[in-house]
């Protein structure tokens, strides 16, 4: 059983091939999904954005291709490819595409008491 899914096993890939833009849209690719952890692939037509919101888990952005700026708490970050940030949980935040970009969002959920 594989519990990481929609991408190829056992083959060297590479990650911002694996979601394509689509002109003035947010595409995704949902890797894994559970209580513990989430893995998306996001493609971002520039402009396009996900407004503010707070998540239970922490959340790793990595950016793949492009540029993006990344609000937390109120405070801007620009990120390039390959830089990543952390999203703490419980704390507001959203992504805007400056130029057309695509990136790994892992979540980490807290364990189940």
């Amino acid at each position: 059983m594989n519990y990481i899914k929609n991408i190829t096993a056992e083959k060297a890939l590479v990650l911002e091939d694996q979601v394509n833009y689509s002109e003035g849209q947010i595409v995704s690719r949902t890797l894994a999904q559970n209580k513990a952890v989430s893995l998306t692939l996001f493609a971002f037509w520039q402009g396009e954005e996900i407004s503010t919101h707070e998540s239970t888990g922490d959340a790793l952005i990595t950016i793949l291709d492009g540029e993006a700026e990344i609000t937390i708490d109120g405070k801007i970050h620009t990120l390039k490819k390959g830089e990543s940030i952390l999203m703490p949980a419980d704390i507001p935040h959203a992504v805007k595409a400056i130029t057309n970009q695509k990136m790994m969002l892992t979540v980490v959920f807290p364990a189940e008491i």
